[in-house]
């Protein structure tokens, strides 16, 4: 049962993946039809990262509250409508509306996968699970990115067609995860679980933030989203201005992509409680380094850099997601808290990543300061990782 419903979360993550990356590789085509330059664009594309922000406590709560299921079948039908939102947007602000409804569901699939996995994994497997579904997205982001330019726009002709079959494609996994879930098994555990009752779920946010660990670890969080999100956003575009074709930029946006696939099923592995304070400072090292490596147009500079970003980015979210719920004082009964805790300080730095690498580019002509803004952000998380392992006692 339990690999059953790592595969209707893997479904539903990837579906997530597809919807957050697909107008990535179609900036250009969306800013001419729509009359919007790069720093609106910016903010279109940083749209849902900001209403994701304010929401993903409450989708925490609500996880909690009405259980795997019904929560995630809620999520993942707010990804498809904003899919099909997106095609029939006719100026920015519906574009940036239809995109802001991505950000109401977002954060239940992503609290939500996480909750699913502590509670029907345990042990090593636990650590596998999550890489497993952490390829989710970097496998949709990976289909939206290189079959947009070689395969749908020559098929579809138009981009608005593009929303269309990828809203398609969020709903039939959201199909897929009521028939996974509908097995007695699946109830049985999630009434057992309802019975064994938890704590006031305000109560246990306000322990949870008074734990000076968490605190570091939300801190991470919004550095890593910064660079991740504010990078994978923008690479078509980047890899476009260093002088590859349309096509080309989207081939090589995937590189990272399937080098953080590789990665996923790989590093969270080795992720155990004694090392993982190491793993995550060469995490974020090599993903700083990444940022350095694509300030520069050369070819060999560029592929380093993608292999490295996919390398670390892909992997950093699940192991601080694992290493928050493996705190002392947060546990099971406080998972879909804690994840929503998580992914609202992240996405702080997940609005500021694509909407301040617009902004700089407009302000400067090119990505370099954007980038180096991503490097001085690596550096600062590197010491926050030097202040993590103080944890308070329980209470």
């Amino acid at each position: 049962m339990r690999w059953l419903l790592l595969g209707g979360v893997f479904g539903l993550y990837a579906s997530f993946g597809l919807v957050a990356t697909c107008l990535a590789p179609l900036v250009s085509l969306v800013e001419q039809e729509l009359g919007i330059g790069h720093a609106a664009m910016g903010s279109v594309l940083g749209a849902w990262q900001l209403v994701y922000m304010v929401t993903a406590i409450p989708c925490g709560l609500l996880l909690d509250r009405l259980g795997s299921r019904a929560a995630l079948t809620l999520g993942i039908a707010l990804i498809a409508l904003s899919a099909l939102a997106r095609s029939v947007a006719t100026d920015f602000t519906t574009l940036l509306l239809s995109v802001m409804a991505f950000g109401l569901g977002a954060p239940i699939i992503s609290t939500g996968a996480p909750k699913v996995v502590t509670e029907w994994f345990e042990g090593p497997s636990r650590g596998l699970a999550m890489g497993i579904y952490a390829t989710g997205p970097a496998i949709g982001g990976a289909l939206a990115l290189t079959l947009t330019h070689s395969w749908l726009l020559p098929w579809l002709e138009d981009w608005r067609a593009i929303m269309r079959l990828w809203a398609a494609v969020a709903a039939l996994t959201g199909v897929v995860w009521l028939a996974v879930t509908s097995r007695a098994s699946f109830h049985e555990a999630e009434t057992n679980r309802r019975l064994r009752g938890s704590m006031p779920q305000l109560s246990a946010m306000r322990e949870l933030i008074a734990l000076s660990d968490v605190r570091v670890l939300l801190t991470m969080a919004m550095g890593t989203f910064l660079i991740a999100h504010g990078i994978g956003s923008w690479l078509p575009a980047l890899l476009h201005a260093r002088g590859l074709s349309t096509i080309d930029a989207g081939y090589w946006s995937a590189i990272p992509t399937l080098v953080g696939i590789a990665s996923a099923l790989v590093v969270p592995r080795l992720a155990i409680p004694s090392r993982r304070r190491s793993l995550l400072f060469l995490l974020v090292a090599t993903s700083g380094l990444s940022t350095l490596f694509l300030q520069l147009a050369a070819r060999p500079s560029l592929l380093a850099g993608l292999v490295l970003q996919g390398a670390a980015a892909t992997v950093l979210t699940p192991i601080l997601v694992l290493t928050l719920l493996e705190l002392p004082g947060v546990g099971e009964k406080r998972a879909g808290t804690a994840s929503g805790l998580f992914f609202s300080a992240a996405q702080i730095g997940g609005v500021l990543g694509p909407f301040g690498l617009g902004v700089l580019y407009d302000l400067s002509g090119g990505f370099a300061l954007g980038l180096g803004a991503m490097t001085c952000t690596s550096i600062a998380v590197l010491f926050g990782i030097g202040g993590f392992g103080r944890t308070d006692s329980p209470r």
